[in-house]
């Protein structure tokens, strides 16, 4: 780890200064970043510490939404009695990531920014094109078992890691951002990249942005709605493919449907064509089956990740199976 200066700030202006300057990095939670910085991948010469900014509340927001701060923990996030009554996928998919001392420290902000568990990008002795841009691709030609399926490239298939934006992107969430140069609002479905030809360049923040809240649409169905996660072991692992799902049926037809995906993109992916499938049709599992078939229907695996392609559609019939039962 190389030397460093800590600045701490009280409030957001402040912070955004200080996040301006060259090399500078914001210190939330820090249960990715310390790691990345322990293994030599980050190397910030500036940490900003933002723990004291009022960022970590979870209060009413326009239209009935509810608005997530930056730093509020995800285990606060997960017992919050709003997102357990309104959102119980949110809380799903928080309790099935990490651990509880993890949750414990992690932000709501860093767990949308945290980086790839692509082995390859966390060993420097390898190749890696989002590490060292040009440097090529290890996983490609390597062991890519726990790799992506879809919105790869030539240059990157590193799988994004988090369950909460899984659930965040299939709730139609938007991620508001201040800057030098002010404050918006970015669609989450806009936040990530696709890796492309820059798979370094993961999401569309600008210099010295500092995301500031979440917010949540209010849907009447929302608490119609289903995180399921298969990994390899029960807890702290990530998933080899998750599904999030909310369903909004009306006399046993399906009038509306989000769907979104996990372990399988190299972003939080978003179900579209599953979603097209079930949109008025009556709840049956040929439906489900077709939706399924429609959100893999462009899967690209390589040499070890095949099985996930099989895997993830069952995962997906089966959180749709849960969610369509839900009174």
């Amino acid at each position: 780890m190389i030397p460093f200066t800590f600045i701490r700030t009280a409030t957001t202006d402040a912070a955004i200064k200080e996040g301006s300057l060259k090399a500078s990095k914001y210190l939330a939670g820090g249960t990715n970043l310390i790691d990345l910085m322990k293994l030599d991948i980050e190397k910030p010469g500036r940490l900003v510490d933002i723990n004291h900014l009022s960022l970590n509340k979870i209060e009413a927001g326009t239209n009935g939404s509810l608005l997530i701060g930056a730093l509020v923990k995800n285990t606060a996030l997960a017992y919050h009695p709003e997102i357990l009554k309104r959102y119980p996928v949110i809380s799903q998919a928080v309790l099935s990531g990490a651990s509880a001392q993890l949750r414990n420290m992690a932000s709501t902000g860093g767990n949308i920014l945290q980086r790839t568990r692509c082995y390859y990008f966390y060993d420097t002795a390898f190749p890696c094109n989002k590490r060292e841009p040009g440097s090529g691709c290890s996983a490609i030609t390597g062991y890519n078992r726990n790799h992506a399926l879809l919105g790869t490239s030539e240059a990157c298939i590193a799988t994004h890691p988090s369950d909460l934006c899984v659930a965040f992107i299939m709730m139609d969430a938007t991620v508001h951002l201040q800057g030098p140069k002010g404050q918006r609002k970015v669609l989450f479905s806009e936040f990530h990249r696709l890796p492309g030809n820059t798979p370094q360049i993961e999401n569309v923040l600008l210099p010295g942005e500092l995301i500031t809240a979440v917010e949540i649409p209010a849907l009447h169905y929302s608490s119609r709605s289903h995180y399921l996660k298969l990994r390899d072991r029960a807890s702290y692992e990530f998933a080899l493919c998750s599904a999030a799902v909310a369903l909004d049926i009306q006399g046993g037809k399906i009038v509306q449907a989000k769907i979104a995906m996990g372990g399988v993109g190299t972003k939080p992916w978003r179900a579209y064509a599953a979603e097209k499938v079930l949109m008025g049709s009556s709840v049956s599992d040929d439906r489900f089956r077709a939706a399924a078939e429609a959100a893999l229907s462009e899967a690209k695996p390589h040499k070890y990740n095949g099985f996930k392609i099989d895997l993830s559609k069952r995962t997906l019939i089966r959180a749709l199976t849960t969610t369509s039962e839900i009174a």
